[in-house]
Parts: C-alpha cells; structure tokens; sequence
C-alpha cells in the first residue's frame, strides 16, 4: 500500500530547520587545479578527499578543507562532436573513482568513449566503448565496485549490454555471446530490449542500480545483484533470478534516484508520463517485488525536486532553490539550506559542493 503525504501548509509534519545560508562557503580552488570540468568523492574512511578532473585533462586529489592538492593522473578522452544533442544533453566529461581512489574513469556522458586509468601508475588500463547506439539518450553507463578484494569497473559495452572488468589489469570477467534463438520470436537467448544507463552503486556494494529505458521509450530503473553477476551467472543483468524492475515512466528517465540503503531506494517525480510528473519522491523496496514483479513501493511524497543524494538514513534534494532534508520513512521535510543547490555529495564526509561556472561552494551536513 503506497501512503501519499502532500508538501507545504499543514501538510508537512514536524518541525522544519533552516540551515544558516552563511554557514556555505565559496571554497578558493588552487590555481594549479585550474578549470575543474567535474570531481567524484574518493570514500576512503582514512583519507577521505576529493579527485578533481581539470579543463586539461589533469586529475588531481584535492582536501576542501585544508586546501591540499597533489596531480595524481591525467586522461588523454577527447571531447567527441556534439552537432545535435538530443532533449538538451550535451556531451560532457565525467569523472569517477573507485572507493580507495586508486583507480579512476573519465567517460564522455551522453557520448560513446572513455578511459580507466590506474592512479598508482598513471596507466590506462581499459579503454571504453559503448557502441554509439543512442548513447545521446544517457549518460554513459560506468560505476566501480569491490569483489573478492578486488577492484572491479561495470560499463556499458553496448546499447543492451553491460560488462564487469577487472579495473586493474582490463580483463573482461562477464564474457558472454548471444548464440541460441529464442524459439518464440527469433532473438538470441537472453536478449534484453533496455538502454542501459547511469548506474549507481548500493552503499553496502553489493547491488547495482541502473536508470535505463526500454522502446518505446519508457524509462524503467532496474535492481540487480553484484556478486552473482561475476561469480557464477554471467546473464545476471539481462535476466537473472535478482534483476528487478523498479517502476516504469513513459519520456522519463536520466532524472533523479539515489540509494538510500542497501534495499531503499529513492526515485524522483510523481507520475508515469513525462508531461504529467510532479514534484517529489518514490520509495521502494527492492529486496521484495509485488504487483507485476516490480519492486514493492513504500512511499510516495510530493516536495524533493533535483538532484537527490543520500547518508543512509536522510534523502537530501538540491534543486533551483536550495538543498532539503526528509525522512524517506515518514516523507517529512527535516530541514532546509536556501539558496545552495550542490552537484555533489561525499558520503563519507558529509560534504556538499556546488560547482558552477569554475567555482566552488561547500556545505557539511
């Protein structure tokens, strides 16, 4: 049963807290940084910082708090034509980093290239192709993550395919070809009729959360399982036992979804048509499905609009007019910072930054 809470007036319970708008601070990005083009949290618990991409092509760790900088890489991606961008997605440089900042991704969002480099070395170690098919629609599909130890990197090698590589030496650990044909329509076996999307990472790093679409276009955000994907069933994100439809948004998708824990997840806007959305935020549990197989939904709660960001308990929401905390449990407005619209957040730290137009400014929660 899904419980509706309106937003505004009466309709918001508990007290709401106004963060002081002093209390962000423009951050003085050190003149060898240059032009930052994107930054990516690097989660270590012991060393805790920030990888920053210049306009260059350097990438460099960089400590907002204390100013410390070093140039730890660089990336030779090349910023591919752009003649015609679909629905305003410009192609763009993006950057991501593995958890203990050792390995790092530049990728062309909305684009068809990208790298993996390691940062111990300064070495590419994978280059990156998704094939080209309708990557205008999304950003490119990349995440990191940990098995067995080891550092591994998920992307999109094809408009309906993922792959799981080694991160470290390139080698391809979800080798896979579509031989046999379905006998009921012809297509190879296996076959998944979804674009895949930005994937995001469960906090405890065991299951992958991808903001796909099928045709026509209907965006569907899917759950599946890690482990199983590199350990045993190389078919797990095209149609394993732990892959989960998540809910369906007719012209909707590359809008805004954030873990909350490793079941919870988050979806922005209220609605099943793009022309008809609201709004707010979707609560779903994905470790349990109910009507149609979908991931069972808990919640749903009009006000959070923009990007969504999570620390494991709170949803924060940053959009045209400020940053806002909620209780993803009871869809309560917890708190506001007017005026401060972040780009990203550092799960470990607590830091939020908005960077826009070459600045940047801080925010710790």
């Amino acid at each position: 049963m899904v419980r509706f809470q309106g937003f505004g007036g009466s309709g918001v319970r508990g007290s709401v807290v106004t963060g002081r708008y002093d209390a962000v601070r423009a951050v003085e990005v050190p003149p060898n940084l240059g032009a930052i083009a994107d930054l990516t949290p690097v989660r270590d618990q012991e060393r805790p910082a920030w990888l920053a991409l210049g306009e260059d092509g350097t990438i460099s760790r960089w400590d907002v708090t204390t100013g410390d900088h070093e140039a730890v890489g660089t990336t030779t991606v090349w910023a591919e034509p752009d003649p015609e961008p679909w629905n305003d997605r410009e192609i763009r440089r993006r950057l991501h980093a593995s958890h203990d900042g050792d390995f790092c991704a530049v990728v062309n969002d909305y684009g068809r290239f990208g790298e993996v480099i390691d940062l111990r070395t300064g070495e590419v170690t994978l280059a990156l192709e998704n094939e080209g098919h309708h990557s205008d629609t999304v950003p490119f599909s990349l995440a990191f993550g940990r098995s067995h130890g080891r550092c591994v990197v998920i992307h999109r090698t094809d408009w309906n395919r993922l792959d799981v590589s080694d991160a470290e030496t390139g080698a391809l650990l979800t080798d896979r070809s579509f031989l046999s044909p379905a006998e009921e329509d012809g297509l190879p076996e296996h076959h998944l009729d979804y674009f895949h999307g930005a994937l995001y990472v469960s906090p405890d790093g065991k299951r992958i959360l991808d903001d796909g679409w099928i045709w026509h276009p209907v965006g569907v955000p899917s759950v599946w399982d890690l482990d199983p994907w590199i350990e045993g069933n190389v078919w797990e994100s095209e149609d394993g036992p732990s892959r989960v439809d998540v809910c369906g948004r007719e012209y909707y998708w590359d809008h805004a979804m954030t873990w909350i824990d490793s079941a919870r997840v988050a979806i922005g806007g209220i609605g099943d048509d793009d022309l008809a959305m609201r709004p707010g935020a979707r609560i779903f549990d994905t470790s349990r499905t109910g009507e149609r197989g979908m991931a069972v939904e808990l919640l749903t709660f009009e006000g959070p609009a923009g990007r969504f960001f999570s620390d494991g308990t709170r949803l924060f929401s940053s959009g045209d007019t400020g940053l806002s905390t909620w209780d993803p449990a009871e869809g309560n407005l917890l708190g506001a910072v007017p005026g401060f619209s972040p780009t990203h957040h550092h799960p470990s730290t607590g830091q939020f930054l908005e960077l826009a137009d070459g600045v940047v400014r801080l925010w710790t929660a």
